[in-house]
């Protein structure tokens, strides 16, 4: 009989990484290693799995330098990245999550639409995978719509962190890491029994810090730093040989002088040219301090700065039957956010102040039961419960340049002149509430019908229960009672107090066939069906013609995605090639996203919105070759042809707004934040010397084509295709320890890593430039 599904969990996470494959110079290591996942609730080959897994194990982690999910979508070609700062963070897989992509667009009241795990627990606000990775085993990304055999349901996909167990052999190991632009990382773990057989432990924890990367030419600083820390600690209790419980506690922190951005580009808009950025400058005397982006010069004067932290403590339960394994998963999580931010990105005082700080509490309980051994009929069903609080503080304060810089001399009918001071100080401040409860109830079951085809089914109904409240007051500027006056104060900022709330309940799930071809070959085909509930706007409502709030627009319908996917996967030329391809079509209905009103003065908030209809077809391919002992070589490619297919009411490009733009339509455009062509090229060498030890060399090369970094589809928005390139070569000795150059961005490629429309709508696009080559030295231990 196999192993308990929990028990096997933890028996893999302590297998050393060479036991799954390592460059010993062994004829094991002349082939394709043996990769095994949980993608499904039990231990199995990763060549068994009827879905599109990719999955980078620790090994391949820590020669890479792969420190945090960023990083991590330079591996997974199908996995997308954007984060103008910790808040506001997504990720999506085949073009489909949460795309924001500019800072103040996340919005409290939508769930991501792929699902972020660390040790089977759901982290329900994206903000927490910005942190740097801690102690890591292996990771797996599955895409596709998820749900059918744990945790929250997803319809993109989810990203499922796998961390070192706790050893009942002692281990120890440790790392330290210093580069260019003072990068310093240090990490470290420690294992071993504190009772024989019966309670181990483990505890880990990582410390990185870098230099900025932008230099402010106003304060002399230098920006965009890192600094973080992460501690985890665990037990692990072996109570008796059919139940083990393992409690975890971890804590991360990020604090440091961060997240802005340069001038990326101006764009222009049917707006009167005077009330374009290139006048609106001249008529004040101000020039950026380069138009040149990698030069990395900003010369905001606000306050900048990023406080943010986020911990829980979970305990997981496998309990053996003997025929299968009851699991209990229990988790309660924390996250904490405060931020400083320039939001008009130069020296001008067109806002002095703005931020949200939040903090998130979540708790989860999942019980399922899983069956265990080789019989032709496997199964695994269970309940879920999540529920999660978010409490918000939205604060915005403008300054004296604000009315020259969102106004204009006059306003209204017949014009009236606008002074100078009429914005300064006045500001918001308010308070929000979104609560959500899930539950729901989950099956899926595979029946071998022969040797070679096995049929799987699953279904999940999940009900959800949404509440938010939002209320903010405006205060400050100046004084006045003339009507066209206060009429512009409040085009500006309006106080706004609603409350909303959705009750969303649906059936989703899948259902495949596979066929083991050969003993090498392995074919499938399957069908999927992914729920996300309805979403409840946080970030206040774009207002319509009359300058007030369209209430209308405070819930978004439910989306609901539809996948068909075929795939083969092959392990040929005995195990010294493996190649895995996958074709799929996805379409999408209700499709989620986070859009700016550019209807509007000044652009400060995203709102949310449906989609109508979105599409994405494409393919995936991943290979391995061993050729040589020593030697493994990677390449994957991913195209995804991803279209707006119904949107007659988006929101204009910037090309084609004017004083009173109305919606346009997109039907037809590029989904945005989705490159067509996304590749990785990978290699490590190892070449014996003396008596265990070895030189090594490792590369990793990720090229990936345009693509629009706005919902708009604006062409001043279009972020060109670009290459970054990672190497590392050291010495690893028999006794242990290993010592490492590495260097990030290699060929110092420049790029841009997302982008924002300067509020306002003057034309001024701003970047976050890609980070400057870092070289630096690793000395690493293990014992």
């Amino acid at each position: 009989m196999k192993t308990a599904i929990g028990t096997a969990l933890i028996i893999l996470s302590a297998v050393p990484q060479a036991a799954r494959g390592a460059d010993d110079g062994s004829d094991t290591a002349q082939r394709v290693p043996e990769i095994l996942v949980t993608a499904r609730r039990r231990v199995e080959d990763v060549q068994a799995v009827p879905a599109a897994v990719s999955v980078i194990d620790g090994d391949h982690i820590e020669r890479s330098y792969t420190v945090n999910t960023a990083l991590l979508s330079l591996l997974v070609p199908a996995l997308n990245y954007s984060s103008a700062n910790p808040r506001n963070t997504a990720f999506t897989i085949r073009g489909i999550g949460s795309s924001v992509v500019a800072v103040s667009q996340a919005n409290d009241g939508l769930e991501p639409g792929v699902g972020f795990y660390v040790d089977q627990v759901y982290h329900a606000r994206p903000a927490t995978a910005a942190f740097d990775f801690v102690d890591i085993d292996h990771i797996e990304v599955l895409r596709g719509p998820q749900g059918t055999l744990f945790g929250k349901n997803t319809t993109a996909g989810a990203i499922h962190i796998l961390t070192g167990a706790p050893s009942f052999d002692w281990q120890a190991q440790g790392e330290v890491s210093y580069g260019e632009h003072d990068f310093l990382q240090t990490r470290a773990a420690l294992s071993g029994p504190l009772v024989a057989d019966r309670l181990a432990f483990r505890v880990s924890g990582l410390w990185t810090r870098r230099d900025g990367v932008l230099h402010n030419v106003t304060t002399g600083s230098d920006q965009n730093s890192l600094n973080n820390q992460a501690v985890r600690g665990q037990l692990l209790w072996q109570a008796s040989d059919a139940l083990t419980l393992r409690l975890t506690g971890d804590w991360s922190n990020f604090k440091s002088e961060c997240c802005t951005q340069v001038y990326l580009r101006t764009g222009t808009s049917l707006r009167p040219a005077a009330r374009q950025f290139p006048a609106l400058a001249a008529g004040i005397g101000y020039a950026p301090p380069s138009t040149n982006p990698y030069d990395r010069l900003t010369d905001i004067d606000a306050r900048l700065a990023v406080d943010t932290n986020e911990g829980g403590v979970s305990l997981v339960g496998d309990w053996d039957l003997g025929h299968a394994t009851i699991t209990s998963v229990t988790a309660w999580r924390f996250w904490n956010w405060n931020a400083a931010n320039d939001r008009d990105y130069t020296s001008l005082r067109i806002q002095l102040q703005q931020g949200i700080p939040s903090r998130q509490d979540q708790i989860s309980q999942e019980v399922r039961i899983a069956s265990n051994g080789d019989g032709p009929l496997g199964y695994v069903a269970g309940l879920y419960y999540f529920r999660q609080v978010i409490t918000g503080r939205p604060i915005s304060i403008y300054g004296p340049t604000a009315a020259y810089w969102l106004l204009g001399p006059t306003t209204g009918t017949p014009p009236v002149a606008v002074p100078a001071n009429l914005l300064d100080g006045y500001g918001q401040d308010g308070a929000t509430r979104f609560a959500a409860d899930s539950y729901a109830a989950f099956g899926e079951v595979n029946w071998r019908a022969t040797d070679r085809l096995t049929v799987t089914g699953g279904l999940r109904y999940t009900i959800e229960h949404k509440v938010g409240d939002y209320a903010t007051t405006v205060s400050g500027g100046l004084q006045t009672t003339v009507p066209a006056l206060v009429n512009a104060k409040l085009s500006i900022l309006r106080p706004q107090t609603y409350g909303a709330r959705d009750d969303s309940g649906d059936l989703s799930g899948r259902g495949n066939i596979s066929y083991q071809v050969s003993d090498g070959i392995f074919a499938y085909a399957s069908y999927a069906r992914g729920f996300k509930s309805g979403g409840i706007n946080m970030s206040g409502l774009p207002l319509d013609a009359q300058n007030q709030p369209v209430l209308s627009t405070a819930v978004v319908r439910p989306e609901r995605n539809t996948t068909y996917e075929g795939g083969i996967k092959t392990d040929v030329f005995d195990r010294r090639l493996r190649i895995n391809l996958t074709g799929y079509y996805t379409d999408v209905r209700n499709f989620q996203a986070t859009l700016v009103d550019s209807t509007q003065t000044v652009a400060l908030r995203g709102y949310l919105s449906n989609i109508p209809r979105v599409t994405v077809k494409g393919f995936e391919a991943d290979a391995i070759a061993a050729p040589v002992a020593g030697l493994q070589l990677r390449a994957s490619v991913a195209y995804a042809d991803g279209k707006y297919a119904d949107y007659p009411k988006g929101p204009c490009p910037l090309e084609l707004q004017g004083t009173a733009t109305a919606s346009c339509d997109l039907t037809g455009g590029r989904l945005s934040g989705l490159p067509r062509w996304s590749t990785t090229l990978g290699g490590d060498y190892a070449l014996p010397v003396g008596a265990g030890g070895a030189v090594f060399v490792h590369a990793d090369s990720s090229w990936r084509s345009s693509y629009f970094g706005d919902p708009t589809l604006s062409k001043f928005t279009l972020i060109p295709g670009y290459n970054v390139t990672n190497a590392s070569i050291g010495f690893r000795a028999a006794k242990g320890w290993t010592v490492t150059v590495f260097a990030r961005n290699l060929f110092n490629s420049n790029y841009i890593q997302n982008l924002t429309t300067q509020a306002g709508n003057s034309g001024l696009i701003l970047g976050t430039p890609s980070d400057p080559r870092i070289i630096g030295a690793t000395l690493r231990f293990r014992i």
